[in-house]
């Protein structure tokens, strides 16, 4: 089940996986066919289009908004992946918690970063704020709404929703890109699920291994039905063994966790540190612990395990990790770089996907501790993009080495030369 080839999609110059099993190939020949009309607007000319949000909220947005509030952790993700990352212009996630969110996209390093979804609408708006996206519940959306911010609920809670959270996204952000990179990543989300289902579906109950997942060990907390943790273990032939509980991130004692007694518990990559010794022993009596079936979940751009657009990895390294025998031939390095380079445009080395597979972030940065640091030995003040020349968001402008993949060279002259290596040795950047 590995990677035999690339398919490009026709007038695109947009590559992705060409298999990730049988059943997707029929699918994307569909996609490679697929020409989209040219859409939107510039923001700035006023046109507006009606964009229905995930309560079915319709709001009038910008054919084309320039600068965007992007206020839930895992949506951020989606926007970078449809093209749109130079366009966040306020986004909650920081690159000290996802470091390699910011080495894909480090156009993110000119949004203004604020601490949580909860924001002041005047500043906001005095940002330029275009338009909003808001998880579920959010106590900000009214208040955005009353300045005259467009705000959509993006919040998703399974594969199916993710998808119309991803149509909604394309459909606001209002490319040419941004729809053929939804298409393709569908094509791949129901290609990678029916592929698996394929091989698990019919498996016995006493075949699939009780798993418990894990988001915190301190406090300890676990992710039970009704999610999208819950689907990913089923469709890759598992049985949530937090029997009772509902819903994400609920707090249960340890005695409890002993008490369902797992086969296998997976520790979401912000889970902290696990010590087998804790609790007075009784983590060693469990099964999973006793066997060493405790697993680290991969993360990348965003957690793999949560709400965020890798779900198909999660899928496939589920699949493998608990049913190694029915997909013996699933290669997730090469599945993690195909992913990477067809939808956030990096070209990951195999280090770096092992390094996602672990858990890891970026080297040179710690866990928490931010993206790798800027390389003292450039000279450079300014990149070009992905092509896309950027106004200077905030001095001292910069340029961060592992953007200079995408540079046609650096424009010294756009921001002056006083950012250069003198700028960085005197600790200005």
């Amino acid at each position: 089940m590995g990677y035999i080839g690339i398919i490009r999609l026709q007038g695109a110059g947009m590559r992705y996986p060409r298999t990730w099993g049988m059943g997707v190939i029929g699918a994307m020949m569909l996609s490679a066919s697929f020409v989209m009309a040219p859409i939107g607007h510039a923001a700035g000319d006023g046109i507006t289009h009606g964009v229905a949000d995930m309560t079915g909220q319709v709001q009038q947005v910008p054919a084309r908004p320039g600068h965007i509030a992007d206020l839930w952790f895992a949506h951020n993700e989606l926007t970078i992946m449809l093209g749109a990352a130079d366009r966040i212009a306020v986004t909650v996630d920081r690159p000290d918690t996802r470091p390699w969110m910011f080495l894909v996209a480090p156009a993110l390093y000119h949004a203004i970063g604020v601490n949580g979804p909860a924001v002041n609408a005047e500043s906001l708006l005095k940002a330029g704020v275009d338009v909003a996206f808001v998880p579920n519940g959010s106590a900000t959306a009214a208040a955005l709404r009353a300045v005259g911010i467009p705000v959509l609920v993006a919040g998703f809670t399974d594969a199916a929703s993710l998808r119309r959270s991803l149509e909604m996204t394309a459909q606001v952000i209002g490319t040419r890109q941004a729809q053929e990179v939804t298409r393709a990543y569908e094509t791949l989300l129901d290609g990678v699920i029916h592929d698996t289902r394929a091989r698990t579906d019919a498996l016995a109950p006493d075949a699939r291994p009780r798993v418990v997942h894990i988001q915190s060990l301190h406090p300890l907390r676990v992710d039970g039905a009704h999610t999208i943790i819950d689907e990913w273990l089923s469709i890759a032939g598992a049985r949530n063994a937090a029997d009772g509980v509902d819903g994400n991130m609920k707090p249960i004692s340890v005695e409890q966790l002993a008490a369902w007694n797992p086969d296998v518990i997976i520790l979401g990559p912000d889970a902290g540190t696990f010590d087998p010794m804790a609790d007075g022993g009784v983590w060693r009596n469990i099964t999973a612990v006793r066997t060493g079936h405790v697993i680290h979940n991969p993360a990348g751009v965003f957690p793999w395990d949560r709400y965020g657009s890798e779900f198909p990895l999660q899928v496939a390294w589920a699949a493998q990790v608990l049913h190694p025998d029915l997909f013996p031939a699933t290669d997730m390095v090469e599945r993690t770089c195909a992913f990477y380079r067809t939808f956030f445009h990096y070209d990951l080395d195999v280090t770096q996907a092992r390094r996602i597979l672990a858990g890891l972030p970026p080297a040179g940065a710690t866990k928490g501790g931010g993206a790798p640091p800027v390389d003292p030995a450039y000279d450079g003040a300014f990149c070009r993009m992905a092509g896309v020349r950027r106004t200077c968001a905030m001095p001292p402008c910069f340029c961060l080495p592992w953007a200079l993949r995408d540079c046609a060279g650096c424009d010294r002259t756009f921001c002056g030369d006083g950012h250069g290596r003198a700028g960085i040795a005197a600790g200005a950047i």
